[in-house]
């Protein structure tokens, strides 16, 4: 008898500062740019709109 039963596959929701790092990372190795620099302006960019929500 086969077993024709789905798994349910689970994962760890990644967190804004692991995605903000990723982003980083990535953009600094195709502009050649630090990635701590990328990474504060991604951060002071979302300071920067905080206030602001999308619809």
């Amino acid at each position: 008898m086969s077993n024709n039963k789905k798994e349910q596959v689970t994962y760890a929701k990644p967190s804004r500062s692991d995605i903000t790092r990723s982003v980083a990372t990535s953009t600094a190795v195709e502009t050649g740019q630090p990635s701590a620099r990328i990474e504060a302006s991604l951060e002071a960019a979302r300071k920067k709109f905080a206030h602001l929500r999308l619809a």
